[in-house]
């Protein structure tokens, strides 16, 4: 009796020592259920980050299901679903000519790419410009990082 009191503490010391320890590197990308920032004008990013919830990534739309600058991704929005494309990233992993962010960032497109607001809030980085999915987003923007 007094040995099997015995191994269940050592056996719950043992697994919060283990919660608490992680050793999963940070991400540098974006992927399902990642929280995102919408930096364009339009109403419905305007409502959406005054929303309760933050809009957050629920597809991304490539063979990796992980999203980088220029993926398309599916976002919840204020209880809507509404297509985006990703135009900065938390890298905790420093890329040549990928600057770091603070937030995910993204604006909010239709099915054909073109953005929905008429202005981009936030600079984004100038390796878009390459980007094939990115050429609108790039009309819009005045600043670039």
């Amino acid at each position: 009796m007094n040995l099997n009191n015995l191994a269940t503490g050592i056996k719950n010391t043992l697994s919060f020592w283990a919660r608490s320890f992680n050793s999963s590197s940070r991400l540098n990308h974006v992927q399902f259920m990642s929280r995102m920032k919408v930096v364009d004008d339009s109403k419905l990013a305007r409502d959406g980050m005054a929303y309760k919830r933050a809009p957050k990534i629920i597809h991304v739309y490539n063979k990796k299901r992980i999203g980088t600058l220029g993926d398309r991704v599916l976002l919840a929005v204020k209880g809507q679903k509404q297509k985006a494309i990703i135009v900065g990233c938390k890298n905790y992993n420093r890329k040549d000519g990928i600057p770091n962010f603070d937030t995910n960032n993204c604006v909010l497109v239709d099915d054909q790419d073109t953005p929905l607001g008429s202005r981009i809030t936030v600079p984004i980085p100038s390796s878009l410009r390459s980007h094939p999915n990115c050429s609108k987003l790039i009309a819009l923007a005045t600043n670039f990082v």
